[in-house]
């Protein structure tokens, strides 16, 4: 659905309008899960669109419903060999309206191509969890633990530095740390070659594992700057509800393919 001039959104619709204008159609404390990936620092030209960081994060936080989640995905440019930290002095502005920093993840690219001369190679974004009040969802992702069944264990420890041992069950499996790596580029963020006509996607995985972790189905799902529509699409996968919305028409275009076929 394309129109600059909404009176208000519908569930399961891509909406083509500044996300600032259209928030303002979405009733107070309805969405239980946005995740996007903001076009930060001028890292690419995004068609020349302009980005009002604090109207957007305050827009936000009208609309999250009281335990719903922000899923912040950002990174921070280098310039002459310093970091701007706008992903921190963000995440701070989003502490000062009434967000609760929930956690600081970090998405990892597996093949990432930006090497420094003077420096390791960059590999990471930091992935936000913002939440308003305490998560109402968690189902944590798990994996299988090396090791299992009954052990002894260290507990206690204390300033003395003695370790006193208790027999305790390891679990056959643990939930994930919160360092989620991804394969990027074709094959590993989508095979949806329509979508790297947008400049930066992020993985499909990175958006269902978030969608699967902080909603249930049935929830609705927003990403207010949706770019090649990832996060609709694996909301639409899962059985959540989506709004997406772009300033871009090229973009919005590209959501739609997407989505539909999914």
């Amino acid at each position: 659905m394309l129109s600059n001039n909404i009176v208000y959104v519908d569930e399961n619709n891509i909406y083509n309008v500044d996300c600032l204008v259209g928030m303002k159609t979405i009733p107070s404390e309805t969405v239980d899960l946005v995740v996007t990936s903001p076009p930060y620092d001028n890292l690419r030209s995004y068609s020349g669109y302009d980005f009002d960081f604090e109207n957007i994060a305050k827009g936000l936080y009208r609309v999250v419903k009281i335990g719903g989640v922000v899923v912040w995905v950002v990174g921070d440019k280098i310039t002459n060999g310093n970091r701007s930290l706008t992903s921190f002095k963000q995440c701070l502005f989003f502490q000062e309206i009434g967000f609760n920093v929930h956690d600081i993840m970090i998405y990892k690219k597996k093949n990432t191509p930006f090497m420094r001369s003077n420096a390791y190679t960059n590999c990471h974004e930091f992935m936000f969890i913002l939440s308003k009040g305490s998560p109402k969802t968690f189902n944590p992702i798990k994996t299988k633990t090396v090791r299992h069944g009954v052990e002894k264990l260290v507990a206690n420890k204390k300033a003395d530095g003695v370790n006193n041992k208790v027999t305790a069950e390891l679990k056959k499996e643990k939930t994930l740390t919160n360092i989620w790596e991804y394969a990027v580029g074709l094959g590993g963020s989508t095979r949806d070659k329509i979508a790297f006509k947008h400049p930066a996607i992020f993985p499909e995985k990175l958006a269902e594992d978030h969608i699967l972790s902080w909603t249930n189905e049935g929830d609705l799902v927003f990403d207010p700057m949706c770019g090649a529509g990832t996060t609709c699409k694996m909301a639409k996968l899962n059985n959540r509800k989506y709004i997406g919305m772009d300033i871009s028409e090229e973009y919005v275009q590209i959501t739609l393919q997407r989505v539909n076929f999914s």
